[in-house]
């Protein structure tokens, strides 16, 4: 069944526009959904990721290349034709091994016909497009430890008995998990260009709409799909316009003053966080089809950019996304 349309989905505002703004800045790198099962987690990255337009990779290429020159030699492939295929959105579930996660060598073929026999694996197939990992703060270490590397990188390693496999691996990470279940491993949090918090809605006509909306969905698909073609579309459009405005859009000094001064004041550690809340921020002004980044896109952003990026402090009990709100008003106003 087709996904459901990402512009159907009922509240949940934080969540669905820092979604939109990695989908226009993949470089932001990556949402991490916290908060209750059942509040769409799953359901918006997969919207999302089917409502933007379908890239264009060579035909069987592993890991979606978009030219044939990038082909991965191991890949054997004999015609390298381009075709156009939905972004791709790949799961990660918990319990997968290092091989189905990297790939996997055939050495034995590779040791008696000296071929680099390759099975691809997850890292391949979500090159270019999502990776979503359901309960992320229940994923193995040694398979955090492999995540972090290719966060880095960019590209997966796989090396057995001498030999080596290397390929692209760029891609936007989600993540989504009940922080009661567990934290997540600090390094792991912070490769996590924005962080969210989700809840069930509180009153009754919110929960209401819900139901009723996915009612139509599974019981009259077609005509509830048609009903929602035209804002889907509509969102579409201003992704790729905002796309295109990022080189353009202008960055006054005093504006990097603000996120820097913000930053300070807040205690996070390194640069990743100033780094991060200036591409949030200017996708957010792109996306508004703004054309110069000013305090009040900063101010708008700062709480998914940096609330977890927080150092704990067991005499404050507002929470991260307080303590953020309420250092932003006293620096920004």
């Amino acid at each position: 069944m087709t996904p459901f349309p990402f512009s159907a989905i009922v509240g949940q505002e934080e969540m669905k526009r820092a979604m939109i703004l990695t989908a226009i800045d993949a470089s932001i790198g990556g949402v991490l959904v916290f908060g209750d099962r059942g509040t769409g987690k799953s359901t918006a990255v997969r919207a999302l990721a089917a409502l933007l337009p379908p890239i264009r990779a060579i035909r069987h290429c592993p890991v979606n290349s978009a030219k044939a020159a990038d082909v991965p030699d191991w890949a054997n492939l004999k015609t390298r034709r381009a075709h156009e295929v939905p972004t791709p959105v790949v799961d990660l579930p918990l319990g997968a091994t290092e091989d189905r996660v990297t790939g996997a060598l055939d050495i034995e073929r590779a040791l008696t016909k000296g071929e680099k026999a390759f099975q691809p694996g997850l890292l391949a197939k979500a090159n270019r497009g999502y990776l979503y990992i359901d309960e992320v703060n229940l994923l193995e270490d040694h398979i955090v430890d492999l995540l972090l590397d290719v966060a880095q990188s960019g590209e997966n390693v796989v090396e057995r008995e001498g030999l080596s496999i290397r390929h692209p691996a760029r891609f936007v990470l989600v993540g989504s998990g009940n922080p009661e279940e567990g934290e997540l491993r600090p390094q792991l949090l912070d490769r996590f260009g924005l962080s969210v918090e989700v809840t069930s809605p509180k009153d009754i006509d919110t929960r209401v709409q819900v139901i009723k909306r996915r009612d139509a969905f599974e019981n009259d698909n077609a005509a509830f799909m048609l009903r929602w073609q035209a804002e889907d579309a509509a969102i579409r459009d201003r992704i790729l316009k905002a796309r295109k405005s990022l080189a353009k859009l202008k960055t006054p000094d005093k504006t990097l003053n603000d996120v820097a001064e913000l930053c300070l004041a807040l205690g996070s550690d390194g640069l990743r966080g100033e780094l991060t809340l200036l591409k949030a921020a200017r996708a957010y002004a792109a996306w508004r089809d703004d054309t110069a980044l000013t305090r009040a896109h900063i101010r708008d952003v700062a709480p998914m950019a940096l609330r977890h990026r927080l150092r704990r402090d067991p005499l404050d009990e507002a929470g991260s996304g307080t303590r953020v709100a309420r250092t932003v008003e006293d620096v920004l106003g």
